[in-house]
């Protein structure tokens, strides 16, 4: 029993540091892109920070493992973890790393019970749309036939492509890009699936908690009438009695 409740204690410790280390990784990401012109050593600095917010995530999926009381169980309930770990060590590109960080943080987010689905899945857009402008601008921008050339482009692109609206005045003309759209896409279908069915069950829920209030009120009524029929009948066998009495 000690092990569960230390995994339980570590993600609590950890959650507001590693959400910190994922909002750095999100800076980094972003400066080399958005300042293509910026100095190499600032350029390097950002490089770092991806590596060490990206080992601090492994990090805590080894941790985890290891407090874990069935490792076995563990690894195969987050295999998903275990992928976004080892995939930056398989080849080194920048945008294996960004979707290691997005996969690690995303998982590990989910494992907070005090984050709501709502909060969640309205992160997941944001991040989603920053992430998804900033890749996609990274490989396009130099591209000779690509037309998305501004972060102002890719933002408008990312909006479009994750709505699955693609008014198509802007388009990937790369093979990464066009990955990028896929991901995009199916993201955006996913998330509005969940939106959609949380607002069903909201409302499901609220019938049902009418309904319920609607059939206490009905047997509140059914009882108070019985007694009242009871009342009634005493009164009259009361008012009967008196009269033989008499």
């Amino acid at each position: 029993m000690k092990q569960p409740l230390a995994q339980v204690r570590w993600e609590r410790c950890t959650q507001r540091p590693l959400f910190a280390l994922a909002l750095a990784f999100a800076v980094a990401y972003a400066v080399p892109i958005v300042e293509p012109d910026a100095s190499r050593a600032v350029a390097s600095a950002c490089l770092a920070v991806e590596w060490v917010v990206w080992g601090a995530f492994a990090l805590d999926y080894v941790i985890r493992l290891a407090l874990a009381e069935q490792r076995m169980q563990f690894v195969r309930s987050h295999w998903m973890d275990l992928c976004a770990a080892v995939l930056p060590l398989v080849q080194p590109l920048r945008l294996l790393r960004l979707v290691a960080t997005l996969l690690l943080v995303g998982q590990r987010a989910r494992m907070a019970s005090q984050v709501r689905l709502t909060t969640y899945v309205a992160g997941s857009v944001v991040g989603l749309l920053m992430f998804g402008s900033l890749a996609v601008l990274s490989v396009e921008r130099d591209s000779p036939d690509g037309n998305i050339k501004t972060l102002g482009d890719a933002v408008w692109w990312s909006f479009t492509t994750m709505t699955t609206v693609g008014y198509g005045d802007h388009a990937p003309t790369t093979g990464v890009g066009r990955m990028l759209a896929v991901g995009l896409m199916l993201s955006g279908i996913a998330l509005l699936g969940v939106v959609t069915a949380n607002i069903a069950a909201w409302f499901i829920a609220r019938f049902e908690m009418d309904d319920v209030e609607e059939r206490r009120q009905t047997e509140a009524i059914r009882v108070l009438t019985e007694e009242v029929r009871a009342l009634r009948a005493e009164v009259a066998a009361l008012s009967g009695d008196r009269v033989g009495d008499k």
